[in-house]
């Protein structure tokens, strides 16, 4: 598991802006259509909403970092 974080951290470094932002945008849809699907009907495991939201504050981080030339 904390392997999987690794690399996705290290592929965040490797994107540019346009890409974080795209890439944010997408994963905020897919928050909002697991939100929704977990209020219908609960989901098999709703712990992906946690993790999905965790890695959009990784996207988000690595963005601001970018922005910021740090």
């Amino acid at each position: 598991m904390a392997n999987k974080k690794v690399e996705f951290n290290k592929g965040l470094k490797d994107m540019n802006v346009s890409d974080l932002q795209a890439r944010i945008q997408e994963d905020q849809l897919r928050l909002k259509k697991l939100e929704f699907a977990h209020a219908i009907s609960p989901l098999e495991n709703p712990m992906n909403i946690r993790g999905l939201r965790r890695d959009i504050a990784r996207l988000k981080t690595e963005l601001k970092k970018k922005q910021l030339g740090i």
